[in-house]
């Protein structure tokens, strides 16, 4: 049997190197438009955060998103990252 390549990519807060499906992707669409990209699949450019509040904090402290997906992120975006990432904490506390 034939084992499959398994995808990594590196945290733009913490850069550690973890599995693809680990992680959240952050995508700029070919409009210039921020967003959270649940699929993974969408067209543009990606950049990834692990799914920890910390790693977020980090990448927006050092602007590390930003670079990655080279362009400016609006407040708004960081709050609806913030917002989806104490969701996913508060599912796994429970």
């Amino acid at each position: 049997m034939k084992t499959r390549k398994i995808p990594m990519r590196k945290c733009t807060g913490c850069q550690q190197v973890k599995e693809k499906r680990q992680l959240l992707r952050v995508v700029r669409d070919p409009e210039g438009n921020v967003s959270i990209d649940r699929s993974g699949r969408k067209s543009g450019r990606g950049a990834y955060l692990c799914e920890d509040l910390s790693c977020l904090e980090k990448a927006v402290r050092t602007k590390a998103l930003e670079r990655s997906l080279e362009t400016e992120i609006s407040p708004e975006v960081y709050e609806s990252l913030r917002k989806e990432l104490q969701e996913k904490e508060g599912h796994e506390d429970a």
